[in-house]
């Protein structure tokens, strides 16, 4: 990697790996909340 290379960054591409990582939990997640209860009361928060 030179000076003035335009690849991304070590930690730019750090930091990209972790978002879609954390998208990709909250996903599944969701998905697996949604499968569990079909929604019996669903509870307000606030």
């Amino acid at each position: 990697m030179g000076r003035r290379d335009s690849r991304r960054s070590l930690k730019m591409r750090r930091r990209k790996s972790q978002v879609k990582l954390k998208a990709r939990i909250a996903k599944k997640v969701a998905a697996a909340k949604a499968a569990k209860k079909p929604a019996p009361a669903p509870t307000k928060k606030k």
